[in-house]
């Protein structure tokens, strides 16, 4: 397959996938195009709200909808590193010790509440989101591509939650909130849960061959150098902003870029452009930023700081679409 017809099923894929989430999920338009666009990506997503407003609803429907091999692993205090990466055994039949694969091992992973586990077990996570491989025993294994995660997460003043350090949420490309639903909303839900469970009757629109083939639409799409280095003065900005201490690393500087080319993908275009960059770092950048104490005291959000640098930040004008 040639990189013109990958270009030409993306967005329609897209719309497939979309539409069957919202065939139960209701509303949340901006966080269903958000977790497409990291999965198109190949970005990890981290939802964050209060429990109840259909975190875990919505990760299972998008895993439900796109055909991988789907795993949960629910988080919890005493959860240990090796019940998700894998442990090695002794094997009394072979006589040696083997590799026990741990609840990674799957294409689509659920990481359910992971802020309820201690740091040391949200750090088993690292390896795999970053590199597609978890090692035991200094023994590297790969994991099946199409490789995502999406993990849901509680506010942290609740009860028996513990913070994210920083180089684990630098690993989510994209975060999203789903916030309460509006009352028109709330009443649809009552009426497609009153007598059956919509998600029993998901279908899988495509499959994981399908999702590769986005992924690399996704890389070759083209980006201008007037739009690399839009992007990296939006990064560079938030490394000398009086209200950040901890601006965006090189690292969240390329998932703003993957995340830019995925929007250019949903739009249908084969180019990036400034638009697609300023709907993209909206749900990049927040979540990877630490504030100062001015701006805490202020009651300024790491969102309203990023949207007043992406508007103070020239756009560029005439870019090229080949």
């Amino acid at each position: 397959m040639d990189a013109h017809t990958i270009n030409s099923q993306s967005p329609s894929l897209g719309r497939r996938i979309e539409s069957e989430i919202h065939s139960v999920i209701v509303g949340k338009p901006e966080a269903t195009r958000a977790i497409l666009m990291a999965l198109f990506a190949g970005l990890h997503v981290l939802i964050e709200d209060i429990p109840g407003v259909g975190k875990t609803t919505l990760a299972k429907t998008v895993a439900a909808c796109t055909g991988l091999d789907f795993g949960r692993i629910q988080f919890t205090p005493d959860l240990l590193p090796g019940d998700i990466t894998g442990m090695t055994v002794w094997s009394p039949e072979k006589q040696e010790f083997v590799f026990k694969p741990g609840a990674i091992m799957r294409q689509f992973i659920l990481a359910d509440e992971i802020n309820r586990a201690s740091a040391r077990t949200q750090s088993s996570l690292l390896e795999a989101m970053q590199e597609g491989s978890v090692t035991v025993d200094g023994r590297t294994y790969p994991l099946e591509q199409p490789f995502f995660v999406i993990a849901t997460q509680n506010p942290i003043q609740f009860t028996g939650t513990f913070v994210l350090p920083e180089g684990q949420l630098d690993r989510f490309g994209v975060c999203v909130r789903l916030g309460y639903p509006t009352q028109e909303e709330e009443t649809e839900v009552l009426r497609r849960f009153r007598t059956d469970n919509p998600m029993l009757h998901t279908r899988a629109v495509c499959g994981p061959d399908d999702i590769l083939h986005a992924r690399q639409s996704v890389r070759d799409t083209h980006l201008d150098e007037k739009i690399e280095r839009y992007i990296t003065a939006l990064a560079g900005a938030t490394r000398v902003d009086s209200y950040i201490r901890l601006g965006l690393s090189p690292r969240g500087t390329l998932q703003l870029m993957r995340a830019s080319q995925a929007v250019a993908q949903l739009e249908g275009r084969n180019y990036v452009i400034p638009e697609d960059v300023d709907e993209a770092i909206a749900y990049v950048v927040p979540h990877k930023i630490v504030l100062n104490e001015e701006a805490r005291m202020e009651g300024i959000s790491s969102s309203a700081v990023v949207e007043r640098i992406c508007t103070e930040t020239p756009k560029p004008d005439r870019v090229a679409s080949t």
